[in-house]
């Protein structure tokens, strides 16, 4: 086979996203390290390549700006997103105006930007970046066999082109970045279920449908002050289930429904056409935006009960499982480019000590650990938690806090680079440990809650991401310049106000819940969290921080706040 490299340093099957971007970042760290990338899909792809993981949020942002030199691509070829946007349902769903909405008004800053993405752009761009810089990326050659050899040198790959030629290459570190087929997770039979079932279709539409443009009433559309609700990654939000809206920059859009598995029957919308009439029932305005432009239809896709996770994901025998090769959780919060980020850095550190001679054995079972302790973490985020999309209040405080915790430390600790080094701040790996239990009892006290509470808010409110004081302090935050000792300081303030904030959320609620004395599964379920001593101690946080730390409640009670035109609560 022409081109084929014999020996490299690291072989990565599969030149989809997170291959490619582990490629750029070993060969920005190590430019000696010989690398080759092999990619069934013949390059460049088509710019509506369509995959999941259009939209990004803060890590992946900063991953692609920063630690991989994206900045002129991103700013040229991409668009800026505009934040989380949710839509909550409201009679019948025909007029967006009569929606309760959670969004920004104005822009954050651009240290923490991030951007919609049109994934065939950024693997063209990278697979070009690549190959400038001499890694070997083949594309158009399928992966036939892989022979693990831990005891010697190199593992040796099996190939061939699409004139059925084969080769061979030997590697010293084998990484799968195949996606869902997970080719080494198959050979080894780490597959691993979760507990959370969901399906998922989307689709593109070579139109820019605005969603700005579906009412032309005023004070809704001057609800943003700065920016546009189109650019957001849009939600329209029921009981048990999502839609997103991406805009891309080629022009169109990727439109997706996201559903739990136990509330919305797959078959109800596993074509274009049932999914069509699955929006007409549950978002009939949505619905006719579409219908207007279905003529302009780019593809279809489906993935059902598309959670999982893996046994393990990275190995001292020098190999690794990256992207969705080994652990895929939910498009909810656009996740699945934080994970690569995340993912990546321990690769790349795994890889480049063991060609530096260091024996890597341990560090392996370190990075399995901190990574598992991660998206496990994760995961309780989702699992049973889509019942609570049909509740506005609930679900608002839920994405309120959710995004808080994203801020004060999985962020905190990426931007400050500090999740390939964890086991070496036990300080820090400590707190993460004890905080993932605190954040699975707070995700099932939103269940919970939402169980038994049907209260709603004003049903034409708009809640901003800023109105709360402590948002724009974690937002801005995470790109402090921070000494060790200050990062110690800031990621143990964040974990204790994170409690805080907790303990807040859980005593408005209890002492509702013990006003309303007509009310009996209220009155049981109080009953039940006054004796609860993990949701107790963190009402005993809050109150112990509140007389020195005050933070108002109507994040939790969901007053509506003075528009003063800034995004700011006054």
């Amino acid at each position: 086979m022409t081109g084929l490299p014999t020996d490299v340093d690291v072989a990565i099957l599969g030149g989809g996203v997170a291959g490619l971007t582990l490629a750029l970042q070993l060969h920005k760290q190590r430019p000696g390290t010989r690398i080759a990338v092999l990619e069934r899909q013949n390059h460049p792809v088509p710019e509506t390549t369509h995959k999941v993981g259009e939209s990004t949020v803060e890590i992946a942002g900063y991953y692609l700006r920063q630690v991989l030199g994206l900045q002129e691509h991103l700013r040229t070829e991409q668009l800026d997103k505009f934040g989380l946007r949710v839509f909550f349902s409201n009679e019948g769903n025909d007029d967006i105006t009569r929606r309760v909405e959670l969004g920004h008004s104005v822009r954050p800053p651009g240290a923490v930007g991030t951007y919609q993405l049109d994934r065939g752009r950024l693997e063209n761009a990278l697979g070009r970046i690549l190959v400038d810089g001499g890694v070997d990326f083949l594309s158009g050659v399928k992966v036939e066999a892989v022979e693990l050899e831990p005891e010697s040198d190199h593992h040796r790959i099996t190939v061939r082109d699409a004139d059925a030629v084969a080769g061979e290459i030997r590697a010293k570190w084998i990484v799968d970045g195949t996606g869902r087929s997970g080719l080494l997770k198959r050979k080894l039979g780490l597959a691993k279920k979760v507990g959370h079932r969901a399906n998922a279709v989307w689709f593109r539409i070579a139109h820019p449908i605005d969603i700005d443009l579906w009412s032309d009433d005023p004070d809704w559309r001057g609800r943003v002050v700065e920016g546009r609700r189109e650019l957001s990654t849009n939600h329209l939000m029921g009981p048990g289930y999502w839609v997103w809206l991406i805009r891309l920059g080629s022009g169109g859009i990727s439109i997706g429904i996201v559903t739990d598995a136990d509330v919305h029957p797959f078959g109800e919308m596993n074509t274009f056409d049932r999914a069509m009439q699955w929006l007409t029932e549950h978002e009939p305005q949505c619905a006719r935006m579409i219908d207007e432009h279905r003529d302009k239809l780019q593809d279809f896709r489906i993935m059902r009960d598309y959670a999982y996770s893996s046994e393990q994901v990275f190995s001292g025998d020098r190999w690794c499982l990256a992207g969705e090769a080994g652990v895929f959780l939910d498009p909810f919060y656009s996740p699945g480019l934080d994970l690569i980020a995340i993912s990546n850095g321990l690769i790349a550190d795994l890889v480049g000590r063991s060609l530096d001679g260091e024996d890597v054995e341990e560090l392996a079972a370190i990075h399995n650990t901190v990574f598992f302790l991660l998206t496990d973490g994760w995961l309780t985020i989702y699992e049973n938690q889509y019942p609570l999309m049909g509740n506005a209040r609930v679900m608002t405080c839920k994405v309120v806090w959710d995004t808080a915790v994203y801020w004060a430390v999985p962020g905190l600790l990426f931007f400050q680079d500090k999740w390939r080094v964890l086991a070496d701040h036990p300080g820090l790996l400590m707190n993460l440990a004890r905080f993932g239990t605190t954040s699975k009892e707070v995700q099932r006290f939103f269940r919970e809650w939402g169980a038994v509470d049907e209260a709603s808010p004003d049903q034409a409110q708009f809640t901003r991401f800023y109105d709360f004081d402590f948002m724009p302090r974690l937002h801005i935050g995470m790109t402090a310049d921070l000494g060790e000792t200050d990062l110690q300081e800031r990621f143990d303030e964040n974990v204790r106000f994170i409690d805080q904030l907790s303990g807040q959320m859980i005593a408005t609620v209890l002492a509702e819940f013990e006003a309303d004395t007509g009310n009996h599964a209220k009155q049981d379920q109080a009953q039940r969290w006054r004796k609860d001593e993990i949701l107790m101690s963190l009402v005993g946080v809050y109150e112990a921080e509140h007389p020195a730390n005050p933070v108002d409640d109507h994040w939790i009670t969901l007053r509506p706040t003075v528009e003063t035109g800034t995004g700011d609560s006054r």
